[in-house]
């Protein structure tokens, strides 16, 4: 009989690798660039790697859409942070800087930011706007899914 297998696209070569889940809590590596798959941190994402990770990461993937100059957004960095740990394997967070990715961000007509938007298989699925900490990130995810 076949395992079942999670797939999720490596953070730093973009190479789609399946997991098998019975492997999920072994601290997972890219086949091919020997990174983690599932970093105990947001993946950091960019125009060049947006686009397929939230496409082929079989797991919801939750991106934080922030800037640098945002005071809000820096103040929910470390809860982010802290959610990320506590969700992995079922969820997957990611961070995407909008002044540095306009061109994935400008697709999402984004009003304010910090703003989570939950993509399943590349599809939006929820959005929140504003700051939250890390119980409120938590729950907020979790009823998404």
């Amino acid at each position: 009989m076949d395992e079942n297998t999670t797939s999720f696209v490596c953070p730093k070569c973009t190479a789609v690798n399946r997991v098998p889940d019975s492997r999920l809590s072994e601290t997972p590596v890219c086949g091919k660039c020997k990174t983690a798959l599932l970093p105990d941190h947001p993946v950091e994402l960019t125009d060049e790697n947006f686009q397929k990770f939230v496409e082929r990461t079989d797991v919801l993937v939750v991106v934080d859409f922030w800037a640098s100059w945002c005071p809000p957004c820096r103040m929910m960095a470390p809860a982010f942070v802290e959610a990320a740990k506590s969700l992995l394997p079922n969820y997957m967070l990611a961070k995407l800087n909008t002044e540095e990715a306009p061109n994935s961000a400008g697709q999402f007509d984004i009003q304010g930011i910090p703003c989570l938007i939950a993509f399943r298989k590349g599809k939006e699925v929820a959005r929140q706007a504003g700051a939250m900490g890390t119980d409120e990130i938590i729950r907020w995810v979790k009823n998404v899914a």
